[in-house]
């Protein structure tokens, strides 16, 4: 055994493993299961030109010398980044246990009550500081939350609005810059029209449906924006703004003025700066909006018993529900990074958040007197930590800065600005003060300013907050580290996540997240970096993300890669964006027809209509491949106007399709662009790729394939890898230009998107090299059929490839079981019993089951997990249509159930709990027993209220 080898890690099935699966299968060998599955003329002819494979401990050397090359200066850029401090109660117990960043989107409620609850204490952060009545479970970064609430507003303006064809957004010049750059991205397609200017001179007439404010300004200054937000309430006018979180501790909430929308990042509360993400944006709105608010929304409802619950409420998955008629293309969040922000708050409650504003901005106030007694100007006139300063040459300031290891923002030859965080210490201030000293030659010292701190008053009386927030009882309890410890531990212990046992989620490939991928997380020089640092201060971050990228280019065969999209819908909203370009350049911006499967993923259709497309479905067959008669006529109605065709490949439906090849010719033939929907890319790697089958543009999800762990519903990362044609249009960012020569603007706020979460996915493959991705491809597809071939006869498949094999997942149909009186939800829950998280249910094909289990498995898992899916088709047939109190209809039990003094089930309480021996071993106890859906949506609760109004409700 070379213990060298991470592939022996990371696959889970091992060489003595083999010989029983090929004999189950009915194949000699894994080659022989690979031509069976994968089409003879797009297998790959060469081995992927990766470097070798290199052990974990070299990749951990390596990481740390790469670590080392990054400069971590003292950053007081601002601009919507600011160093924070993660305690460490909540980076050694959240950040660093596989227990919360290996678990999964909380759609099974019942085993995901302490994700859950780590989310409402989130929202109801969110709520309590912006002032608003509703919050999501966070989306992806400001900038994008911003773009999501320009729309949202778009989406509900008035009838008389609509008629008139009212299209005009105005944006605040204090619009943070990349946030103006994404903003212009989403606005362009959909005809939106952005107008730019000063908020005290604009004029409310009745062609502007919406606008934007930042609260503080870019550059520090505090507007007070009132009589604005009156002003546009009485002309119809939807207000967002856009406010920094720290702030709102001090500052006068937004919610105060009767604002819309109010939107920001909590990077603030403990998340690292990571050189841009990834971190938890927020977004909060009136309760009036609750139906086209994007994103998740955890909601309170009530258990089979009465008891309360909580669980994903109204619009989850809504673009599964709307598909083009969807106004975002938001599936995913940023949970564990909103779990962290949450926990600061707890942590810190009311009283420690106000200490901690009050040191930010007392800094501020003092380093401002310090300027004026050197005669400096300092611009803002109210401000609560950034100061915007005339100087006479701003590349001398930056000379003197970056010999103390310092970071300004400099905006121009005469101006700069500087945002003090909560880690700048009182040695900062005198750093920052010996700084603009030796800048005008002066010694003036800075003895003396501290004492009279308090007594400089720079917020006037009206923008002062004086509404109370966090007053629930879970944010003024838990302040030492042992109760917090336990607090996260008691939470942890609700959820179920790979820690515990397999996720065998179709289309989303929960595998392994290793120990050695995940470590360098921790590290300062990786988490201390400001995303707007000049590059020769994130050589490492320069050197990992540009091999990544090659990585990426050789796996997916094509020319260029953006590591810039944070979600893998972001990645589809991307690609499709470089074809609308494309077109654009080529003189041909008519093209605006978007094929797109029916069995396609939800946030394909939205994402084409959001990049200004017109959706045409085409129809699958009965073997659930594309239906290629019908794609031909489609083709042929619309071959002037063709855009591109969205295909997933593997389909959605777990099937190497043997027509993609014409298909792609097809599009091509017909001046259109392929786009390949990249969640199934676990079962290409090294075998077959995107170029290879004739796509031009393909996003990845880095989370599912390359091992960024899903954290309970993020963080994502969704690059797009393009063919030579399309690389031109790479996206950029307005602060550190990236992407190609004709670049389109913004997808994400920060230049490389989540660049943090990028070493994960850098270690995976250089750890596991050319032979190892493949070889995890190959043990993914046998383990795929494997539990295909040891279910047979209980379950039926509904679809395989023409030699009858799965690719790397498959779908079970659980419709016949009606008759019987169960539904594929009593599947999912009962699974529950036998510690075990639900496959994929009812996508994409309503009432089934998608079930992917990854090669990071063992045989011994897949064992169990075959065995317990066996067992409950023996309850199954025992069920009875006209009783349904039965194990399945009754599941999941918890412990409270089992142990009660009353039992009037028609089986053993054995048989609820225990169902087979191993189950003993290793059991998992729901929390809660099966949530009432409906009930939680017609009484929305969505903060820690008080369990007497909830009772009310």
């Amino acid at each position: 055994m070379n213990t060298d080898a991470f592939a022996l890690r990371h696959i889970g099935v091992h060489e003595k493993d083999l010989k029983k699966m090929f004999e189950i299968v009915g194949v000699n060998d894994l080659e022989e299961l690979i031509s069976q599955t994968i089409p003879h003329d797009i297998r790959l002819k060469e081995k992927l030109n990766l470097p070798e494979a290199i052990s974990e401990h070299d990749f951990l050397n390596h990481i740390q010398n790469l670590a080392n090359k990054n400069k971590v200066f003292k950053s007081y850029i601002g601009l919507g980044y600011h160093e924070s401090l993660t305690p460490s109660v909540i980076k050694r117990n959240i950040l660093e246990n596989p227990g919360w960043y290996t678990a999964y989107t909380p759609y099974q409620a019942e085993i995901a009550q302490g994700r859950l609850e780590a989310l409402l204490n989130y929202q109801t952060m969110i709520c309590d500081l912006t002032g608003m009545e509703l919050a999501n479970a966070s989306l992806l970064d400001e900038s994008t939350a911003a773009a999501e609430a320009m729309t949202m507003l778009y989406d509900i303006r008035s009838r008389q609005q609509k008629k008139a064809g009212v299209l005009k957004f105005f944006v605040s010049e204090e619009i943070l810059p990349q946030t103006l750059s994404l903003l212009k991205t989403r606005s362009t397609p959909l005809g939106i029209e952005l107008v730019i200017g000063d908020h005290e001179k604009f004029e409310f007439s009745n062609d502007f449906y919406g606008a934007i404010l930042q609260y503080p300004g870019k550059y520090g200054q505090v507007h007070d924006y009132e009589a604005f937000a009156t002003k546009a309430q009485e002309n119809d006018i939807k207000v967002a703004v856009a406010a920094d979180i720290l702030s709102l501790v001090s500052l006068t909430a937004p919610g105060d003025w009767g604002v819309d929308v109010v939107v920001g990042t909590t990077q603030r509360f403990g998340i690292p700066l990571g050189y841009g993400g990834p971190h938890a944006a927020f977004f909060a709105t009136k309760e009036a909006y609750k139906r086209s608010i994007p994103g998740r929304i955890i909601g309170m409802t009530k258990d089979t018993d009465g008891n309360p619950a909580m669980r994903m409420a109204l619009q989850t998955r809504e673009q599964h529900i709307k598909r083009d008629k969807a106004t975002s293309n938001i599936c995913t969040a940023q949970v564990l990074l909103a779990v962290m922000a949450g926990m600061y708050a707890v942590y810190h409650g009311p009283e420690g958040l106000k200490f901690i504003a009050n040191k930010v901005h007392d800094k501020a106030k003092l380093f401002s007197k310090f300027l004026q007694k050197l005669d400096y100007k300092q611009l803002n006139s109210v401000f609560f930590d950034t100061l915007k300063i005339q100087v006479n040459d701003s590349m001398k300031i930056k000379n003197v800065a970056e010999k103390h290891g310092v970071n300004l923002n400099y905006i121009d030859e005469n101006m700069v600005s500087l945002s003090f965080n909560e880690a700048t210490s009182n040695n900062d201030l005198k750093a920052l003060m010996s700084i603009f000293s030796s800048a005008k030659k002066d010694k003036t010292e800075s003895h003396g300013f501290k004492s009279y701190a308090n007594e400089i008053d720079v917020i006037p009386h009206e923008l002062k907050r004086d509404s109370t927030f966090l007053e629930q009882p879970v944010f003024n309890s838990y302040h030492s580290e042992t109760e917090l410890m336990r607090y996260i531990k008691k939470l942890e212990r609700k959820d179920l996540a790979l820690n515990h046992s397999m996720i065998s989620l179709g289309s989303c490939t929960m595998k392994l997240n290793a120990a050695s991928e995940m470590l360098p997380l921790s590290l300062a020089n990786w988490g201390n970096i400001h995303p707007f640092v000049p590059l020769n201060q994130a050589e490492g971050y320069q050197f990992m993300l540009q091999e990544l990228e090659k990585q990426l280019n050789v796996i997916t065969g094509f020319a260029g890669t953006s590591l810039q999209p944070n979600s893998g819908a972001q990645g589809e909203y991307a690609g499709l964006m470089t074809i609308r370009a494309y077109h654009e350049s080529r003189n041909e911006a008519h093209r605006n027809i978007c094929i797109i499967p029916a069995s396609a993923h939800g946030t394909n259709p939205a994402s084409a209509v959001m990049a200004g497309m017109k959706v045409v479905v085409t129809k699958t067959d009965e073997h659930g491949n594309i239906d290629v008669v019908d794609l031909e006529e489609k083709v042929n109605v619309h071959s002037e106007n063709l855009a591109a065709l969205m295909v997933t490949y593997p389909s959605t439906h777990g099937v190497f399709e043997s027509s993609i090849r014409y298909i792609t010719k097809l599009i091509h033939d017909n001046g259109g662009q392929v786009y390949m929907d990249g969640a199934n890319m676990n079962a290409q790697v090294g075998l077959t790729n995107p170029a290879t089958i004739g796509a031009d543009v393909c996003h990845l999800n880095l989370h599912k394939t390359f091992a960024i762990p899903h954290g309970g519903g993020g963080p994502g990362v969704g690059p797009i890898c393009v063919a030579p044609q399309l690389k031109p249009f790479l996206p950029s960012n307005p602060v550190i230009p990236t992407g190609g020569e004709k670049a389109i603007t913004a997808i994400s706020g920060a230049p490389w998107g989540s660049a943090l979460a990028c070493l994960i996915s850098y270690g995976y493959i250089k750890m596991l090299g050319a032979d190892g991705v493949t070889d995890s491809t190959k043990i993914a597809i046998l383990s795929a059929n494997y539990i295909k071939e040891r279910l047979n006869g209980k379950y039926d498949v509904l679809y395989t490839g023409e030699q009858g094999r799965a690719a790397h997942e498959m779908i079970i149909d659980c419709r016949p079981f009606k008759e019987n009186g169960i539904e594929v939800t009593d599947i999912a829950k009962r699974l529950m019993d036998y510690g075990f998280h639900a496959p994929t249910v009812s996508f994409p094909v309503a009432g089934t089951m998608m079930i992917e289990p990854t090669e990071s498995e063992s045989l011994a898992e897949l064992d169990r997990f075959c065995d317990a899916m066996i067992s409950i088709r023996k309850e199954i047939d025992a069920a009875i249509i006209e009783n349904p109190n039965n194990v399945l209809k009754n599941s999941p039990h918890t412990l409270a159930m089992v142990t009660s003094d009353n039992w009037d089930f028609p089986y053993s309480r054995e048989q609820a709990a225990f169902p087979l021996d191993f189950v003993g071993d290793n059991k998992f106890w729901p929390t809660v027993r099966r949530t009432d859906e409906a009930f939680g949506d017609r009484n929305l609760i969505c903060t820690c209220t008080p369990i007497e109004a909830y009772a009310e409700a």
